[in-house]
This record gives structure tokens, sequence and C-alpha cells, in this order.
């Protein structure tokens, strides 16, 4: 299974320091933030980064994220579509294979079928628009109460109702506990279509008082991470795991001990690396 450092676990470095970070800590993959991506092509091309990547032998393997795109106005979609072409063209000029989208909030007349409907009529539109790209895109539910689709049981319902090979989910361990989703949702996944599993760990709080501020190194707070892994196993994932944590207190550490730390606890707590069965890799 490889191992991705999210752009989110370092807010506060630049592209070109996650690179160099993730290359030293030895991760595989790299989730690239959007914000980060932006203000890196200001001064660099395409062509830089590649070269980048390529000296800290790291792939690129998501771009995070085209944010709320259900449930807006005409304005804002048409927006969100200029974003998905500009974003989708870049990925595919780096060599980058998902883009990560995340649905809109709650609207107050919603029902579970108008939802659904909103979500597969929008991610078919994206997805023709990332497949001109030959690029792929990753549903997130979040788990907050304001967000329309909050479980892993409901981002799976849109995605198979989709049924495109381009379209697939991401499962964030601090939003599938946050958001109540059920480990019978892991056990009904075909595995090809869990694009991105995003590892963290929380604070132990009653879940309505999480927020995205209470995350932490795997293994160190209260998430079910080993049972997830059971209900992993058991569908066969193994493809790779990124670790992703909004902690304003990490933010402020040197990125590259941040890296580190991340990578190590992930290894821990999810048997790969000196902990897989036997040691080593």
């Amino acid at each position: 299974m490889k191992i991705a450092l999210n752009g989110a676990t370092t807010m506060h470095a630049d592209l070109s320091t996650d690179i160099r970070a993730a290359g030293t800590a030895g991760y595989d993959l790299l989730e690239i933030w959007s914000a980060k991506l932006y203000k890196y092509l200001e001064t660099h091309t395409q062509a830089d980064l590649n070269a980048e990547l390529d000296a800290a032998s790291i792939k690129p393997y998501s771009i995070n994220s085209i944010e709320h795109i259900t449930f807006r106005s005409d304005e804002d979609y048409s927006k969100i579509k200029a974003e998905c072409e500009t974003l989708s063209r870049i990925a595919a000029e780096i060599s980058c294979p998902y883009i990560v989208v995340v649905p809109g909030k709650l609207p107050t007349d919603a029902t579970k079928e108008k939802i659904i409907d909103e979500s597969v009529r929008v991610l078919n539109e994206l997805g023709d628009i990332a497949s001109s790209h030959g690029v792929s895109l990753a549903f997130e539910f979040l788990g907050q109460a304001d967000s329309s689709v909050q479980t892993l049981d409901l981002c799976n319902e849109i995605v198979e109702r989709v049924g495109r090979d381009n379209i697939g989910n991401v499962v964030d361990s601090f939003h599938f506990y946050a958001g109540n989703s059920t480990f019978e949702a892991i056990d009904k996944m075909r595995p090809e279509k869990l694009f991105i599993f995003h590892i963290n760990d929380a604070e132990d709080l009653p879940k309505e008082q999480l927020t995205d501020a209470q995350r932490l190194y795997p293994g160190t707070g209260i998430l079910p991470l080993r049972e997830m892994k059971e209900h992993f196993d058991k569908i066969g994932y193994n493809s790779m795991v990124s670790i992703e944590i909004f902690r304003p207190e990490y933010w402020e550490q040197d990125p590259f001990d941040v890296a580190r730390k991340a990578k190590a606890a992930t290894e821990e707590v999810w048997g790969l690396g000196q902990h897989t069965a036997g040691g080593g890799w």
C-alpha cells in the first residue's frame, strides 16, 4: 500500500516544501492542495513542477479540492465548471489521476432523492469535463451536519448511481466517524471505487463538538482506525492511504518533522513499513 502526504497536513508550507518534505520522509505520493498549486504556478510552470516531483521521487495523486459542487447558483456553478476544466488540464499535464470534489451545503428543503439527483447530475457534468483530460473525480462526503452528503452510505449510493469509471469515493476517517457512517458501507463498496482514503485521528470529544482542528496523528486519538482497516482488508482494498490532518498546531511546526511523524504514525496503526507482518516492506 502506498502512502501519500496531503497538503492540508502542512498547510502553511508551500508546494515545493511539501514535495521535498514528502520525498525526504519517504512517501510515495502527494495530494496537492489546490491553493498551493495556484500560488506555485504564478511563478513556475507545469514542467517545473514535474521536475521537482521527479527529483523527490514523488508521484502526484490528487488535487484537493473543488469545494461545494452541488446546490449552487448558476453563476457559482459556472465557476465550478471552469475550475474543473483548469484543474483537469493541469492534472493531465503533471500525470495526476484524481481531483477531489466536495458536496455542497444541505438545503433546508432537501430530501434524500433530491440530494442524490443533484449529486448525480453534477458529477456526470463535471465527470465529462475531467474525462476529456483523462482525469477522474473523487467524491468526498463530509461528516458535518451542514453537508448534503454526510455518510459513506449515501456517498456510495450516489457514486454507484452515477455508474461511470472516472467517478469514485473518498473515505476520510474523521468524516466517517463524525457523520456516523457504517462499517457495512465499507463492506458494500467495490474496492476499485475507493479512489482515496484519508487517514487521521481525533480528540476524545462528543461528535457534535469535533471540528477539523481537533484532528490528530493516526493512532493518537479515538477513531476506530483498526476496525476500518479490518473492513478494508475484507473487501481487498490495498491501494493507498493519504494523511490529511487539519490541525493548526501542526501547521506551526517544521513541515519536514510533521511529515515524518505523520508517516511513522500511519505505518504503525495501519501495519505498514516495519510494522508489516514479518517486518520490512
